[in-house]
């Protein structure tokens, strides 16, 4: 999954990182001639690379980046009823990422990953959710879910201290800002967020 390259730092190894826009963050080594980048070792090559793509194996995984910031929860939905919204596919809006919780019963999770997913998930299970990845819940009859809303926050925010790749998220509660203001964002028929790319559920939209 191609991601958004919006800033770079350098490890305690003195290697440079790449800071991605869904909140994971890559190794971009200069190491010839197995890794050859030698655009990274310069400022001036680092920041013509600022807004290229680079793929993300740990989207594709579905592993939360560390440092996310809880911005709010959806209210719980079961089946029956269940938001036409949720059935079909949608995606979370950019810099959001969505933590399922699947409280009692069992549903079907989908994703089109790369390769795409297909899990069943039980009472207690969670589900991590990229953003702007297609998705939808097929839940059977009881199951009952909710949806946390976490923030990504960029490196410099988080204290320059988190792990290259996945890591603990800590998902602390807001603290005003724009995750504060997004929760009045959300569809109450589907969840979704409202914005430039909600468009098609039941109540308007069809972007998580």
């Amino acid at each position: 999954m191609e991601r958004t390259i919006v800033g770079f730092h350098c490890d305690t190894e003195g290697d440079w990182v790449a800071e991605l826009d869904c909140g994971h963050n890559q190794h971009v080594r200069h190491l010839p001639p197995f890794q050859l980048r030698p655009w990274v070792v310069e400022e001036e090559g680092r920041a013509s690379h600022l807004r290229s793509l680079l793929g993300c194996t740990l989207c594709d995984r579905t592993e939360l980046p560390a440092g996310l910031r809880f911005a709010r929860r959806s209210a719980g939905w079961g089946a029956p009823p269940l938001p036409t919204g949720l059935r079909l596919s949608h995606k979370l809006a950019d810099g959001i990422w969505g933590r399922l919780v699947v409280e009692a019963g069992r549903l079907a999770f989908r994703a089109r990953t790369s390769p795409p997913i297909a899990r069943a998930l039980g009472m207690g299970d969670t589900q991590a959710i990229p953003p702007g990845v297609e998705h939808g819940v097929e839940p059977a009859a009881g199951a009952r879910f909710f949806i946390e809303f976490l923030a990504v926050v960029p490196f410099k925010e988080r204290g320059g201290t988190d792990p290259v790749g996945g890591g603990q998220t800590e998902m602390q509660p807001g603290e005003g800002g724009d995750p504060a203001c997004w929760s009045h964002l959300v569809c109450p028929e589907c969840g979704n967020l409202s914005g430039n790319h909600h468009q098609g559920c039941v109540a308007g939209g069809n972007v998580l």
